[in-house]
């Protein structure tokens, strides 16, 4: 008995290292890690502390949003590392950013250090941002490989979980710090870091697996992350109508932190199910593998075309010039310099961009039409969750019509910055109630926008160099945030305060504070940024058009063949 209870002991100690080292669990480290990877989305809930405590005016405040969104998007870094180094290096580096950006910014808000130069603000806000891109590469890239013919529920639950982070640490700094925004600064700070540092070896490419049940497995991963999000919704409402004590914020917390930990039961629920099915396997002769596998090496006849394009690879003109078919892997100059990659900047110029503005100035939009504080940081609630929505919505069901209809993503990506323009609108023409509805609008769009971008980048261009492509392929988001954030909204927000004051008989030297308050101060911003949105839309009609012969192809042919050339165990299996 105690030998054969030992050898079950053994028996669960080895399950448990397999399923540690599986694929789902990986998934499950995935979610917490984007959980805790959207500090930026906060930066509305913040940044009136940064600008009372540092005394800044809105166009300074906004030129920190820029460096926060520039640090944020711009990820050709954490790309490039990623193609030659590990991803637990890749988290690591992420982990460090993260603290030592955020962490200074605590230290000047809270007057804990002499008050730094504007500079030197930006740069602390930049570093800290750019930390959401090592954890972006080193996790949602992973995933992808390791799932290829689930890609775009993948990309929608990863994202959806990135927009639900805001939501999420919100209830965990009340539940430890209470009321106290400048301490959401210290908690994302140290939570996402230390969410990396404690799964970083459990993240990285794997054997495929693929199982039936696959997409079961993810819309169950679905259902839970929607109770988390309609849960953090009602929180938010509840908090708003009754008096939470502290033990009430700490209850909250906990129950969010446990629908975070239920994907870990899916995961070892289907770990199990891989162990008993390849177990029977192990124990078998390996030869019928090793005849599959030497068919596998076995030359392939290749066409005069692609002979001669093996022969100019050492011509990197050529290499340019002369574009692979699209879905096959492109390399990064042939991507980046591709007609389609030229129209996605343009679309993701315009619609990020806007969104990324709108996002940004929820905090002064609400203060501006006279709602009270507890009400702005609701319009922030409402955005990050309602970003989740927009980010599985684009995941799933861009997948599901994809499936079943051939209906083409950059036809879904026009149709969400057509939605995105009525959010600016309600804003530019506010009415009653009408900034709620436009939290809601602006939050589903912009969450949509960004699973689709990824999506099709890794379809049109492979998945060779995905690292460093999807990363490249936001580069537009932080430009487009700069000009329509810091030269157009924040410019025309400081020259309507100005006007305030000049019919009050002020000036500029008698407030600390740069503040404007009515319909009017956003009024003309939120127009342009509307029109600017519309253009995006009409501009990415061309990629549509572009598209449409190979979206009506199947695009996941190649990943299926893959995998077909190995034995069947009960599951379909490929090495990579």
């Amino acid at each position: 008995m105690a030998a054969g209870g030992g050898g079950e002991r053994r028996e669960w100690l080895r399950f448990a290292l397999h399923a540690v080292d599986g694929r789902w669990f990986s998934v499950f480290a995935s979610f917490l890690i984007m959980a805790g990877a959207g500090a930026t989305y906060l930066f509305g809930v913040y940044s009136k502390d940064i600008k009372s405590s540092l005394g800044y005016d809105q166009t300074t405040l906004n030129l920190l949003g820029f460096f926060k969104d520039l640090g944020a998007n711009v990820g050709v870094l954490s790309g490039l590392i990623a193609e030659v180094t590990p991803t637990w290096f890749v988290l690591l580096i992420g982990s460090a950013m993260n603290f030592v950006g955020y962490f200074m910014i605590w230290l000047a808000v809270t007057g804990k250090i002499a008050k730094p130069r504007v500079w030197e603000m930006c740069l602390y806000i930049c570093i800290g941002a750019n930390s959401q891109n090592f954890a972006n590469t080193g996790a949602l890239v992973t995933c992808v490989k390791n799932f290829p013919e689930s890609r775009g529920v993948m990309l929608g639950l990863l994202k959806g979980f990135v927009g639900l982070s805001g939501a999420v640490m919100t209830q965990i700094y009340l539940a430890i710090y209470g009321n106290d925004s400048t301490d959401l600064i210290l908690l994302i700070g140290w939570l996402p870091a230390a969410l990396s540092v404690v799964f970083v070896y459990t993240i990285r490419e794997r054997r495929v697996v693929r199982q039936p049940n696959e997409l079961q497995v993810f819309y169950r991963f679905l259902y839970v992350s929607i109770a988390l999000a309609m849960f953090l919704m009602a929180m938010n409402i509840l908090e708003r109508v009754v008096h939470f004590t502290h033990a009430a914020y700490a209850a909250s917390a906990t129950v969010a932190c446990a629908l975070l930990f239920v994907p870990l039961v899916i995961a070892v629920k289907e770990e199990l199910m891989l162990w008993r099915a390849m177990k029977p396997a192990e124990d078998a002769p390996i030869a019928p593998i090793e005849i599959n596998i030497q068919k596998m090496k076995e030359p392939v006849n290749e066409s005069p075309e692609k002979t001669e394009l093996e022969k100019t690879e050492l011509n990197c003109f050529w290499n340019v010039v002369r574009k692979p078919e699209r879905g096959e892997d492109y390399s990064i100059l042939q991507a980046l310099t591709s007609i389609d990659m030229l129209v996605l900047f343009v679309a993701t110029f315009c619609g990020l961009g806007s969104s990324l503005t709108a996002v940004d100035n929820l905090g002064q939009i609400g203060e501006s039409l006279g709602y009270p504080a507890k009400t702005v940081s609701t319009f922030v609630s409402l955005v990050s969750i309602w970003n989740y929505f927009g980010r599985v919505f684009a995941g799933f069901v861009s997948e599901i019509l994809l499936a079943r209809f051939k209906f083409p993503r950059p036809l879904m990506m026009t149709l969400v910055l057509l939605l995105s323009c009525v959010g600016h609108l309600l804003i530019a023409f506010p009415i009653g109630g009408s900034v709620y509805i436009a939290s809601i609008i602006i939050g589903f769009s912009f969450g949509a926008q960004l699973p689709l971008l990824f999506a099709i980048i890794s379809e049109l261009f492979g998945l060779k160099y995905y690292s460093t492509l999807f990363n490249c392929g936001q580069l537009a988001s932080p430009l487009g945030s700069y000009v329509l954030n810091v030269k157009v909204t924040g410019m025309l927000y400081d020259k309507q305060a100005l006007k305030e004051l000049a019919a009050k008989g002020m000036t500029r030297k008698s407030v600390k504070e740069l503040t404007c308050l009515g319909t009017k101060c956003y009024r003309l911003p939120f127009v342009i940024l509307a029109l600017v949105t519309f253009f995006g839309a009409a501009f990415s009609v061309i990629l549509v058009a572009r598209t449409r012969e190979f979206y009506k192809g199947d695009i996941y042919k190649k990943f299926r063949e893959e995998a077909e050339q190995l034995p069947e165990i009960g599951l379909t299996r490929t090495d990579k």
